[in-house]
């Protein structure tokens, strides 16, 4: 557009000098030819009083500047980044209790604007920082079944949310590139109404050690369990886990071979809560054992379940080639138990004592320095430095002596 102006400013003078109409509708028309302009727009600028020197917009104040984007950063990681809809209701109820924890030094204004960010404009204030912390995410890998299953009814992802109760159970692995040898797997819960997680490492993954680690996970869950969901590997699909949910009338499903979709819940869990948190290394000592159920028992599983809000899904509409998709508010695991009428007074009051006591703050320095120990041990293993623990090991290709096939033929 300032090109466009200089050059019609150069024009006007020959226009305004022209004594006829003809040179004028020239000039005109070489101007509309060269910009592409319209002959009217072209006869409206070019007259002699029109300012073509253009007004600069007067700039909006900046609402949320350096100090509320400071404060975001510093609870963004406190909460473990989540996304700008996760993110929103914890401000709107952690900003004072961590004003009152002293981590954070800010004034009453600025903890106003922080509760008064939208959920997009988080996003945007962010940006910068994902960038920059280059987050990633991966996948896992599923497990056969056995005869037993023919045993267990298949159950999809069509789960009542309302009903308290029911868990979807997996096993992670921390085998690192190879699966040669004995190491620890994590195995990860989560109830499907409130998102509410707990997990339990054991070396191995034979039928009694699971077993063993999922009662001592139902004794740490404060709700009773209605049902269980596992996918289709023999540490779940063997008869002591069939005859206990027989026993104490249990729900027990599976969900079909190879459809990891169908355990939609705790699939997300194990990147959110563990592969994210422990990596891809190879964990295959005892010493690495009880540091990983160091953190399961306590530090991770407060902070994931009173402090990281859980969104669930309200509505699927397809619109033409594209699924919308509307959630709800995003609330913490804690706070969708208090709103369910299946949990009971005692429960809620001993859940609400435990959340007062917590320090999200302190509960994130801690699971920050047993990870680091976690690491020490394994480097420690290894004898070496290792790279990036959350980038997955890539196996070792076989060597060219091995692939080598002996020449077949008749004797020279």
């Amino acid at each position: 557009m300032h090109s466009r102006n200089e050059y019609l400013k150069v024009l006007r003078e020959k226009y305004l000098k022209a004594k006829r109409r003809k040179e004028k509708s020239q000039i005109l028309d070489e101007y509309c030819n060269n910009t592409g302009q319209t002959r009217k727009y072209a006869i409206r600028k070019i007259q002699p009083r029109v300012d073509l020197n253009p007004r600069q917009r007067k700039k909006r104040g900046e609402v949320y500047d350096g100090q509320v984007k400071a404060a975001l950063v510093k609870i963004w990681g406190i909460f473990d980044y989540p996304c700008g809809q996760r993110l929103k209701p914890i401000l709107e109820t952690e900003v004072d209790r961590l004003r009152g924890f002293r981590e954070l030094e800010i004034s009453d204004e600025v903890a106003l604007k922080l509760k008064k960010m939208s959920s997009a404009t988080i996003d945007r204030k962010l940006k910068h920082q994902r960038e920059v912390l280059h987050l990633v995410r991966s996948k896992g890998s599923p497990r056969p079944g056995s005869l037993l299953k023919q045993k267990i009814p298949i159950r999809l992802t069509e789960w009542d949310t309302s009903l308290v109760g029911y868990m979807e159970i997996d096993l992670v692995f921390h085998c690192g590139s190879s699966t040669l040898g004995e190491y620890i797997n994590t195995l990860s819960t989560t109830e499907i109404s409130s998102g509410w997680w707990e997990g339990e490492a054991i070396m191995g993954k034979s039928q009694e050690s699971t077993f063993q680690a999922l009662m001592r996970i139902g004794k740490r869950t404060l709700f009773d369990w209605k049902g269980l969901d596992s996918d289709n590997g023999p540490e779940f699909i063997n008869a002591i886990l069939y005859k206990y949910c027989h026993r104490e009338g249990l729900e027990f499903t599976r969900s079909r071979p190879y459809k990891k979709n169908d355990n939609a819940y705790i699939e997300q869990k194990n990147w959110t809560h563990v592969r994210k948190v422990l990596g891809y290394l190879r964990y295959d000592t005892i010493g690495e054992l009880m540091v990983i159920n160091g953190l399961y028992r306590n530090e991770l599983r407060l902070y994931k379940n009173f402090f990281q809000p859980v969104m669930k899904l309200v509505s699927k509409e397809r619109i033409g080639g594209r699924v919308k998709r509307k959630y709800d508010t995003p609330r913490t695991p804690y706070q969708r138990l208090l709103e369910s009428t299946q949990v009971s007074g005692e429960i809620k009051k001993e859940l609400k004592g435990i959340y007062l006591s917590l320090n999200p703050a302190e509960l994130k320095r801690s699971i920050d320095v047993k990870l680091d120990k976690l690491y020490q041990t394994y480097e420690k293993k290894m004898k070496t430095q290792q790279a990036e623990p959350h980038k997955r090991a890539i196996p070792h290709s076989v060597t060219s002596f091995m692939m080598q096939q002996p020449m077949v033929g008749l004797p020279t």
